[in-house]
């Protein structure tokens, strides 16, 4: 990670710096900037932090931001695997 410059504020978040550093993709930094409460919420073990259809929908959205990513870079992508195999894998 680069310092701040002196007299420059630091970002709050990867969120803000992405914000600012890549505007091309700010639509994504306030996406996942706005879950910020509840990802904290869930990763705490609160119950009922958040819903399956919540949590399914994050990680939808997590594969498309990073395909966006990857094509932004020039970089190949291959998407993730299917909702659930970490389950039936655990199993």
């Amino acid at each position: 990670a680069v310092p701040a410059a002196p007299g420059r504020r630091r970002p709050r978040s990867v969120w803000d710096l992405l914000y600012r550093e890549a505007p091309e993709l700010a639509d994504w930094a306030a996406y996942f900037a706005s879950g910020a409460t509840r990802r904290a919420a869930a990763q705490a073990g609160l119950p009922n932090a958040v819903t399956d259809a919540e949590a399914a929908e994050l990680a939808r959205e997590a594969e498309v931001y990073l395909g966006v990513v990857a094509q932004l870079l020039g970089v190949p992508y291959q998407d993730g695997l299917p909702l659930g195999s970490g389950e039936q894998a655990a199993s």
